[in-house]
């Protein structure tokens, strides 16, 4: 097996994992209950988890999109992380 079909069985692992993803993120948050003291912190926690495989999902993607461009031989030139804040733009 060579390096190339190794990447693609990654591919095609990531793509998986973000449909599982999305299957986490379509299940209904639980149902607040008045009585239970723990409802509020259960109702953040799983609005929290829910954030995280959405975002977790898009981190996939973005990189199924890199690996499956750089594998048709598309290198993208990335930029530089130079921070770009109020001083360093006035700073020319």
């Amino acid at each position: 097996m060579d390096i190339k079909e190794i990447k693609l069985e990654i591919i095609k692992a990531g793509e998986k994992a973000v449909k599982q993803l999305i299957k986490v993120a379509k299940e209904d948050i639980i149902k607040y209950e008045a009585e239970d003291p723990l409802a509020p912190d259960r109702l953040k926690n799983a609005a929290a988890t829910k954030k995280l495989c959405i975002m977790d999902a898009f981190e996939i993607l973005k990189r199924i999109e890199e690996e499956k461009s750089m594998l048709d031989g598309n290198f993208a030139e990335k930029k530089p992380n130079i921070p770009k804040g109020f001083a360093e733009s006035r700073s020319k």
